[in-house]
C-alpha cells in the first residue's frame, strides 16, 4: 500500500512517501507554509496527486509520553486532513525524528540553507521508516494501524 508520512511545523510540513510494496520511504519535499489551513489543503493535494492510500502524520509527543501544544496542533492537523480526503490517518510517535534528521545530515554534509530546505523531508522519511519497520514487524494488526 502506497503511504505517505507528514512532519507538520508551523512554517514548513515534509512529506515522504513508500512504494507500493512498503519497501522504500522517499523523501517528497517540503511545504512552505505558515497558514494552518493552507498546508492543510497542500497536503491533501500531494496525497491525492502521489495516489496515496493512508497518512501517517508525525506525532510529537513529550519524553515522559505526554502530550504538549505541538502533539495538539498535529491532533488537529491530521483530524482536518481526513476531513478534507477519505482516507486513513494515523498519528505515529516522532519523538527525536527531527534530532536524527539533523544527525543524518551531519553525517552526509548538508548545511547551511540546503539543511533548511530537506530537514522536513527527512525527518518525514524517519517517520515513515519507523511506521514501515512496525507494520512488518506485526503483519496482524489491520491495513489502517
Amino acid at each position: 500500500m502506497k503511504i505517505m508520512a507528514v512532519d507538520f511545523g508551523d512554517a514548513r510540513t515534509g512529506l515522504a512517501v513508500c512504494d507500493r510494496t512498503e519497501f522504500l520511504a522517499s523523501p517528497i519535499g517540503t511545504i512552505q507554509e505558515r497558514d494552518f489551513n493552507m498546508a492543510v489543503c497542500k497536503t491533501a493535494v500531494a496525497a491525492k496527486e502521489y495516489d496515496v492510500k493512508m497518512v501517517v502524520v508525525g506525532y510529537p509527543k513529550n519524553m515522559d509520553g505526554s502530550c504538549g501544544e505541538r502533539a495538539k496542533k498535529c491532533e488537529e492537523f491530521a483530524k482536518r486532513l481526513g476531513e478534507m480526503i477519505p482516507l486513513p490517518i494515523k498519528l505515529w510517535d516522532e519523538r527525536q525524528t527531527t534530532v536524527s534528521a539533523h544527525q543524518f545530515l551531519n553525517e552526509v554534509n548538508v548545511r547551511g540553507q540546503k539543511r533548511k530546505e530537506v530537514v522536513d523531508e527527512v525527518a518525514a522519511t524517519i517517520i515513515l521508516e519507523s511506521y514501515l519497520e512496525y507494520r512488518k514487524n506485526h503483519p496482524d494488526e489491520t491495513e489502517s494501524n
